[in-house]
């Protein structure tokens, strides 16, 4: 058969209904193009997340910034407080192995749920209180609008905790002055990279709303100074200030004021190691 009559019999083919497109091969279809995501990405929070520093009056609580998830503010806040700081001054004594076994909102209350690795901690009477304090700052600052926290172990009321301390209800904060670190850095945070001049903000409860500064070098040498005024003296206050800084690294200390020359003791201070970049 010439090829006439093959091109012949193929198109009889078709149109004798048989099935048979073609007698050539077919072409390859193209493949797929990938399909994307259309999710949106996970919508993040700042929230406060509480350790503790030891100062001239004892532990206190200093506050780190933290970014978590939105949907799961109070936990991610929860977990990153029992994994300790990423500033070095900072300090956790809850036991790393604790989970998070339910987190319940109730109005102005939050009930926390968590493992039997809670209860152990290597912790002095005052540093059981502290983590109460601890748990109890972190919780409420990651939960606008509620103003209790209650414990639970296991599913069942805390109770006694740490050999020092009991958790039977709702608790409270106690008052700033009594628990908190009195000079607070907020921004930048420890370790950032940030540009100049570099945005210094924070909490501080000052003599006089004065609150010295001071930037060190890596050698420890100190290259710039002065001195940030508080909104308000004598109680927990907001700050901010700038200093311009050529690229490098650098340590950002604050310190309270010390009207006393030294008889009140060392002065509490707080620091942030940075690098400034072009």
């Amino acid at each position: 058969m010439n090829l006439t009559a093959i091109a012949s019999t193929c198109i009889g083919v078709v149109l004798a209904g048989i099935g048979l497109a073609s007698c050539a091969s077919p072409e390859p279809s193209p493949s797929p193009s990938p399909t994307r995501s259309t999710s949106p990405p996970a919508k993040t929070t700042t929230v406060d997340v509480y350790y503790m520093v030891d100062t001239r009056v004892g532990l206190r609580l200093a506050r780190e910034q933290h970014d978590v998830p939105e949907s799961r503010a109070v936990e991610a806040a929860i977990a990153a407080m029992i994994a300790g700081a990423d500033d070095p001054d900072y300090t956790t004594t809850w036991n790393p192995d604790t989970r998070i076994r339910s987190v319940r909102r109730h109005g102005g209350d939050v009930t926390v749920d968590l493992s039997a690795d809670a209860r152990r901690a290597n912790v002095g009477s005052a540093g059981a209180a502290l983590m109460i304090q601890q748990l109890v700052h972190t919780v409420t600052g990651a939960a606008p609008g509620t103003a209790e926290v209650t414990l639970l172990i296991d599913g069942e009321p805390a109770g006694e905790l740490w050999g020092a301390v009991s958790w039977d209800g709702p608790v409270r904060r106690d008052q700033p002055m009594d628990v908190r670190h009195l000079v607070q850095i907020d921004t930048p945070r420890e370790r950032s990279v940030v540009m100049s001049p570099v945005v210094v903000t924070g909490e501080a409860a000052v003599f006089e709303a004065t609150l010295p500064w001071r930037v060190l070098d890596r050698t420890g040498r100190t290259v710039r100074s002065g001195v940030a005024q508080t909104s308000e003296g004598q109680r927990f206050a907001r700050f901010r200030f700038e200093i311009p800084l050529p690229p490098g690294d650098y340590t950002i200390e604050i310190t309270e004021d010390d009207p006393s020359g030294g008889v009140a003791g060392a002065r509490m201070t707080d620091t942030k190691t940075i690098v400034v970049r072009k």
